[in-house]
This record gives structure tokens, C-alpha cells and sequence, in this order.
């Protein structure tokens, strides 16, 4: 793991904190894990209420939405070098692993 890396994944490393973070990009930049929305879900979502507001419906017509798709990262470089065990359960039931 590069111990130059900075913000909240590189302090955490350092102190060998377990951190939960926001997103998948935070968990590729070495937070152990997190649970989030699925960003490209989310975009794709945003595109369709734009293309209904360009179309001419009026914004107040239109449903307000929560993602329907989350997706759990588990970053087991991360795991491995602060000195944390993953249990088994949790590693099948992610959508991705990062070994």
C-alpha cells in the first residue's frame, strides 16, 4: 500500500483505523469498505428526468426517487494491512472485492 496516499484513506492507513467511506472510489483509494449508491445508476437516473423536463413535464409533476441500486465494495489490501479479518459472509455478499 503507497503510504504517501493522503486525505481520510491515507490517515487511516497510517493509524490503522477500519473506515467505512462514501463511495467506490474511496474504498479504490484504500478505505476498507463502503456501502453506497450505485453513482452510474444514479447518473443514468438524472438523464431520465432531464430528458422528461426538456420533453415538458413540469419538475413538481415528477416523482422524487431513492437509488434502487447499492452496491458494498470490501478492499482487502486495506484488510490486510491494518491487521483486520473480513468474515467470509461479509466477502460473498459484495458486490466487489479488492484483492
Amino acid at each position: 500500500m503507497d503510504k504517501q496516499k493522503v486525505g481520510i484513506a491515507g490517515h487511516a492507513l497510517r493509524n490503522r483505523l477500519q473506515t467505512i467511506c462514501f463511495s467506490r472510489q474511496h474504498v479504490e483509494s484504500g478505505c476498507l469498505m463502503s456501502y453506497s449508491a450505485n453513482f452510474v445508476d444514479l447518473w443514468r437516473r438524472a438523464a431520465y428526468f432531464v430528458d422528461k423536463i426538456l420533453k415538458g413535464a413540469r419538475p413538481a409533476d415528477l416523482l422524487v426517487e431513492q437509488p434502487t441500486k447499492l452496491e458494498a465494495v470490501v478492499n482487502l489490501k486495506t484488510a490486510k494491512s491494518i491487521g483486520v479479518i473480513i468474515p467470509e459472509s461479509i466477502l460473498l455478499r459484495a458486490d466487489e472485492v479488492i484483492k
